[in-house]
């Protein structure tokens, strides 16, 4: 079945950006006469027809709006916890919500950022690829309502909502080196991340508290991927000198390497210990259960919507932190 046309078509067709498309539709702002033609030919060319309920909730009549909110990968556990934080508290007040899963992939979110533009959302949120972002600063600029979740701007200020993440790492690798491990390994998130930094941050504080001196190559930086947890659980066991525990900073990481201990059938904890950054569903019920750092998603969710909501009633208002914190569930992986 042929798929219907979207506005990413018309604008592609029309060559023009998927906001101008937008503003053609809804006959808002200054729009040439002949780029407005283009447009209308590419919509009857492609048989385009507007979305007349996106319409009525971005209408100024109407008690609620759209909302976008953007995250790097749906299949984590963490961020669909917090798209149904959002959506929620969204609903409450009346508002839709525009989910895009850019994969962390730069090309996607900057394609997302535009989509919302051209669907006049009333505001964003999303936890940004790169703690440079030039995009999201001219957005926010600009007057776009933008809430951060999980991941910050390092030199904008902004509306976030973060977890105390260097403390939930901290409290991980103090737990393992409480245990007697003195080479633990890392897999941590990229280095333009500013989850990943603080994550590897409280790993390091760890240490320094317990006057041990990190062995670098113990330190593997990756994405949040269940990939990346295979690839580098193998790269550090395969050192000459391998770990005795492995630390994996996001759940996705965490079951990557899981399948690595199965595949060389490796007692957890005899063997090697582990402990994973953000709960996992089924980790209580693993064999042996999984010692993680939970963190409060769903919460994180609903107060970067409460969040965005104030910013959409005042642009004016000086930006808001909010730190909330995790917590160390001990079973029994260690």
């Amino acid at each position: 079945m042929k798929s219907k046309p979207s506005l990413i078509d018309v604008a592609k067709r029309a060559k023009v950006a998927v906001s101008t498309v937008s503003r053609t539709i809804s006959g808002k702002g200054a729009i040439g006469q002949e780029t407005q033609e283009s447009v209308r030919r590419a919509m009857r060319e492609l048989g385009y027809q507007p979305n007349r309920v996106a319409q009525r909730l971005r209408s100024p009549t109407n008690a609620g709006g759209l909302i976008g909110l953007i995250i790097p990968n749906i299949q984590n556990p963490f961020f669909a916890d917090l798209a149904r934080g959002v959506e929620d508290a969204a609903y409450a007040q009346g508002h839709a919500v525009f989910l895009c899963n850019y994969d962390e992939d730069p090309e996607k979110q900057q394609l997302y950022l535009q989509v919302l533009q051209g669907e006049s959302v009333a505001g964003v949120i999303i936890p940004p690829l790169n703690e440079d972002d030039p995009e999201i600063e001219r957005l926010v600029r600009a007057g776009l309502p933008i809430v951060c979740v999980d991941r910050s701007l390092k030199n904008c200020p902004i509306d976030k909502v973060e977890v105390d993440n260097r403390r939930g790492a901290f409290e991980a690798v103090r737990h393992l080196i409480e245990k007697g491990h003195r080479r633990v390994g890392v897999i941590t998130g990229p280095a333009h991340s500013s989850t990943g930094r603080d994550r590897l941050a409280g790993y390091r504080d760890a240490h320094a508290a317990a006057g041990i001196n990190v062995d670098e190559e113990l330190i593997c930086y990756g994405e949040f991927k269940e990939d990346c947890g295979r690839r580098f659980a193998a790269q550090l066991l395969d050192l000459r000198k391998p770990p005795t525990a492995l630390f994996t900073c996001s759940n996705l990481t965490t079951i990557g390497a899981l399948h690595v201990v199965a595949e060389r059938k490796l007692r957890i904890p005899d063997q090697l210990a582990l402990i994973g950054f953000d709960d996992m569903l089924l980790a209580d019920v693993y064999t042996p259960p999984l010692t993680m750092v939970s963190q409060p998603s769903y919460d994180v969710g609903r107060c970067a919507a409460e969040l965005l909501f104030k910013r959409m009633q005042n642009s004016k208002q000086s930006p808001t932190n909010i730190l909330l914190s995790p917590k160390l569930i001990i079973r029994k992986s260690v």
